[in-house]
């Protein structure tokens, strides 16, 4: 049988044109759904003009998102976390409250069909200004970093998924770093956070047997044993160059590779984890800026492609996200960057099936979507724009 070249495009075509009926039809679903998290009380120079956590719908097909309106009315929620089984969100607060010690963390039941949010409840935070939160593997753990208050804690999760008592809080105190980051590029002014310590982001291990928090103010990473029953112990910490300010950390899932973001020094140190002593050996450390870049810029969020064959971290200023490839032995290599088509991409997330990446532009009130080119890792702007007010982090339902 021979089939001639007009033949062969018609066919093509025909193909083409019924690809997103075919991925519909074979389990992928067109619509996913998300939360927004929005500041309405400015935090770093940012914008106040959220009203608290945002439902959005992405079709999967198009990559576009339509704000379906507000799931819950909350002070400053700029965190927000899925437990393991998606059936409940926790946000944090980003506020000072009862005289100015604690912030709080909320608990809510999510509808997975609907979107709609139930509030569980709203406990302390055990610390001002909770900046990062995240659950242990199990679900019946929250951690929670405090920012301003500068502490770590754990918290109880009741059966019903609300939230219970802290069962440990900790604070460390003293060596703080210089307010000049010791790596940052040339002619950099970005200076944050080294007045106090300032813990920043807290997530155990893929394995759940430690847990590791980021302390801006001091320049360290600690990581703590966890006994699977709400209680830490510090183990160790590890150092970075003075004045450069640990921010976000994500590990590779073989659980041996953690990549961490210097937020003031605009870097990214590739560390080596030893899952037995959970022990950090820094390997490699990059800017997160093109080459030559002078200026000042914040790292803000850092994030695995779906395979792990690439990074991706987004500037604050320069308003952009890096792209690295991640190699054989973990080590990186800068790709390029893509423009986040708005001002300080607080967040940005990749969506499930890894072929579109969101970014919060936090003071330009929008979110940008991008699709992902699986073969060069390079995210490519669709020219759809979402306006949210102030938003500070996106998540879909797992």
């Amino acid at each position: 049988m021979t089939i001639n070249r007009r033949d062969l495009l018609r066919n093509s075509l025909t193909i083409a044109a019924a690809y997103p009926a075919f991925k519909a039809a074979h389990g992928q679903k067109q619509k996913q759904l998300a939360y927004v998290g929005s500041y309405n009380v400015a935090v770093d120079g940012g914008g106040s003009n959220g009203k608290g956590i945002y439902l959005v719908e992405m079709n999967s097909l198009s990559g576009e998102l339509t704000v379906l309106g507000l799931a819950a009315s909350a002070e400053n929620a700029s965190w927000l976390a899925f437990s393991p089984s998606g059936r409940y969100l926790y946000a944090a607060n980003e506020v000072a409250m009862s005289g100015g010690k604690s912030g709080s963390v909320a608990a809510y039941a999510a509808d997975r069909i609907t979107g709609k949010l139930q509030l569980l409840n709203v406990v302390s935070s055990e610390g001002a200004g909770p900046a990062h939160l995240s659950l242990d593997a199990t679900g019946k753990y929250l951690f929670v970093a405090n920012y301003a208050g500068g502490t770590a804690a754990v918290i109880a999760v009741r059966p019903d998924g609300g939230l219970g008592e802290a069962t440990y809080t900790h604070q460390d105190t003293g060596s703080v770093g210089p307010k000049n980051a010791s790596s940052g590029p040339a002619g950099s002014f970005a200076i944050s956070g080294h007045d106090n310590p300032h813990c920043h982001m807290i997530i155990a291990d893929p394995s759940n047997r430690y847990v590791l928090y980021s302390d801006l103010g001091q320049d360290r990473i600690y990581v703590n044993a966890f006994d699977g029953a709400g209680k830490l112990t510090p183990l160790s910490y590890v150092s970075l160059p003075p004045g450069d300010g640990p921010r976000h950390f994500t590990f590779h899932k073989n659980g041996k590779w953690l990549y961490a973001l210097q937020e003031e020094a605009s870097t990214v140190v590739f560390f080596h984890f030893d899952p037995a002593t959970g022990a950090l050996k820094a390997e490699q450390t990059l800017s997160t800026l093109p080459p030559g870049f002078a200026g000042t810029s914040f790292t803000a969020e850092i994030v695995l492609s779906p395979d792990e064959h690439f990074l991706y971290v987004s500037n604050r200023l320069h308003d952009s996200v890096a792209v690295f490839t991640v190699g054989a032995e973990g080590r990186l290599q800068y790709k390029g960057e893509t423009s986040t088509m708005g001002d300080y991409p607080r967040h940005i997330q990749i969506a499930p099936g890894g072929e579109f990446m969101c970014a919060c532009n936090q003071r330009s009130d929008s979110l940008a979507t991008f699709r992902i080119d699986r073969e060069t890792g390079m995210p490519s702007f669709l020219g759809k724009y979402t306006g949210v007010g102030s938003p500070a982090c996106i998540v879909f339902f797992p």
